[in-house]
């Protein structure tokens, strides 16, 4: 009996040899699997994630390995987030440009890289303008940078633009009638805060024609334009055209004006000329109305001769009816 238990205590230490023999071989392949994905993740990333760190990014190992899960280019977001730290921005993981925020907007199908290039030139100008309101703008599908760039520097706008219209100049008509033609300039910069849902320049340009050809017509005449072509611009900008716009007008200046036809003279011709052509159409009426009257009257004429001709051929057929019925005789018989 005692041979019997000594024989299961020895089993026992050999089964919980073996089992600690298979943990420690199982913990040891983790370690193996774990080191080997690590080396393949450095492997893959780590040179992105060096560059980063010194760069003081603040990206993760772990985000770069989701990137790739993601389809997300991690070289972009690294590049991007290497850059608004360097350039000082807040990069903040809860409020400023995170990682996380890249990623989203890179997903969302933005322009990563022209986001950050405009978020630093607008930090370097002193524009307020934030990563989400940035974003915003790239996916409303308009250029970020290309806004900021007008903010800092100015852009000029012919009107009319020859790029969208057939004529390079603009007619207005004076009250005198005589037709100027005008060409002006336009200086504008975006209006960031208006930037989403306000009007192109298109809109710009269309308000501003407007504005030039109602203070043109408003002069009594052209001469009073071409001696101060100064208030055409006063005029318009009094209007407030900028409003519900992605642009703020800076100035308009008129930079060709040029006196064209008299127009009020040539439509005074013109209105001489139909009136000269109603009253020969009415005097050829007139006439026509007496030609078909006197032909009328010698019809009439005509059939009074006949009406005549035919009493008279009565007067001897009533005469001889007379004679027959005894009615009429032949005086002295």
């Amino acid at each position: 009996m005692l041979e019997y238990l000594m024989l299961l205590a020895q089993q026992e230490d050999d089964n919980s040899l073996s089992f600690m023999l298979l943990l420690g071989l199982g913990c040891a392949g983790l370690f193996v699997l774990f080191m080997f994905i690590v080396l393949i993740a450095f492997a893959m990333y780590g040179k992105l994630w060096f560059q980063a760190y010194m760069s003081s990014a603040d990206v993760s190992m772990m985000s770069l390995i989701g990137m790739g899960f993601r389809q997300v280019n991690s070289r972009v977001i690294v590049q991007a987030k290497i850059m608004a730290a360097q350039a000082g921005l807040d990069i903040n993981r809860r409020t400023g440009t995170s990682t996380q925020r890249l990623e989203a907007h890179y997903l969302a199908g933005g322009n990563v890289m022209n986001v950050i290039h405009a978020i630093i030139a607008a930090h370097r100008a002193g524009i307020d303008l934030d990563f989400d309101r940035a974003a915003a703008i790239d996916l409303a599908g308009r250029d970020v940078l290309d806004a900021v760039r007008t903010s800092v520097h100015p852009k000029v706008i012919d009107c009319p633009d020859p790029r969208r219209s057939t004529s390079d100049v603009l007619s207005a008509i004076a009250k005198n009638g005589v037709e100027l033609r005008v060409k002006a300039r336009v200086t504008v910069r975006t209006n960031i805060l208006r930037l989403i849902g306000g009007a192109t320049e298109d809109t710009v340009i269309a308000r501003v024609g407007e504005g030039i050809i109602t203070s043109i017509g408003s002069a009594a005449t052209h001469e009073e334009v071409l001696a101060n072509p100064n208030r055409i611009s006063r005029a318009v900008l009094d209007r407030g055209l900028d409003n519900q716009t992605a642009f703020e007008i800076v100035s308009i200046d008129i930079a060709h004006v040029v006196v064209g036809e008299n127009i009020g003279a040539r439509l005074q011709a013109d209105a001489a000329e139909a009136d000269t052509r109603v009253a020969r159409a009415k005097a050829e009426q007139r006439r026509a109305e007496a030609i078909a009257a006197e032909q009328e009257m010698k019809a009439k004429v005509s059939e009074n001769r006949a009406k005549l001709v035919e009493a008279e051929a009565q007067v001897p057929i009533s005469m001889a009816d007379a004679f027959r019925k005894g009615n009429l005789t032949v005086a002295g018989k």
